[in-house]
């Protein structure tokens, strides 16, 4: 008998001559027919034991990897590695990668210098956020003067937003009022002040830009602009000393007139005022349960 790998088959005896190609095939189909006593045999087949069948499966496998602390750290850091990379080729993309999360952020104007600088200073502090802007009425006049004046115009926005509906009453906001100061005998300022209000957590805080220097003779021309009778001048004025500006100095923008007078822009002032409030208010929120 001779062997064929796992498939043993009995072939005629030998004669001493050759036996005849059809003579053999006839005899191996004899012995594969049905009913006959074939001795082809087939191997046991077995479970693989690399494969578990244990409950969750394949899928449990994974499930525990991705869980691996030393597997997440390298996943987060290819997150990060992509998304810095389109980031650097495309600035633009920077709030749409970071928009989302749990921290929901209304903020009281739809002008993009405080939106934009408020959202970044957020999504840089949380890592993700969702900031959004609301147009909102200050209720005071529209230079305020003096500090009292900035964080009450802040703080009526909030509030106006809150009742006309436009915004939830537990709705965490962010506020943000530019107002002019007297720091210095003859010496005028322009401040922001923000503010973020977050009912949920009973949490109030305050920030300032930093002091913009306003030569005292376009204070002084927005003052002569303003009436005495005028009903909110208990605030402020109401000529805004940028409109002076303005109309003053080649190439100056009533909204955005740090930039010629610092180098720094209103955004850029507004970002860094509101990372540390971003800051101040993630120390000041509860822990988060996983």
């Amino acid at each position: 008998m001779t062997q064929h790998g796992r498939f043993p088959v009995k072939l005629p005896e030998s004669t001493g001559t050759l036996a005849d190609p059809i003579t053999q095939q006839a005899n191996l189909s004899s012995a594969l027919a049905p009913g006959t006593d074939s001795t082809i045999t087939f191997p046991e087949e077995h479970d693989d034991p690399r494969v578990s069948t244990a409950t969750g499966g394949l899928w449990g496998f994974i499930k525990g990897v991705a869980e691996n602390p030393m597997v997440k750290s390298v996943l987060d850091k290819t997150k990060h590695s992509v998304e810095t990379m389109i980031t650097t080729l495309d600035p633009g993309m920077v709030p749409y990668i970071k928009t989302g999360g749990e921290l929901d952020i209304v903020v009281t104007s739809n002008k993009e210098v405080k939106v934009a600088a408020i959202r970044d200073a957020f999504q840089e502090v949380f890592g993700m956020a969702v900031v959004t802007g609301e147009a909102a009425q200050s209720n005071i006049a529209p230079q305020p003067v003096g500090y009292a004046a900035g964080l009450k115009g802040a703080q009526e926005r909030i509030d106006s937003l809150r009742r006309t509906g436009v915004i939830h009453e537990k709705q965490p906001a962010v506020s943000a009022e530019s107002f002019i100061e007297e720091l210095l005998p003859d010496k005028w300022f322009d401040i922001g002040c923000l503010i973020i209000e977050d009912p949920i957590h009973g949490i109030h805080l305050e920030a300032f830009t930093q002091a913009t220097p306003v030569p005292l003779q376009y204070v002084q021309q927005a003052k002569s602009l303003t009436p005495e009778d005028y009903s909110l001048r208990w605030s402020g004025l109401l000529v805004t000393v940028g409109e002076v500006l303005e109309k003053n100095i080649q190439n100056v923008n009533r909204t955005d007139w740090h930039m010629v007078f610092t180098g720094m822009s209103r955004r850029q002032m507004i970002y860094g005022a509101a990372k540390a409030l971003a800051g101040m208010y993630k120390q000041q929120l509860p822990p988060r349960t996983v």
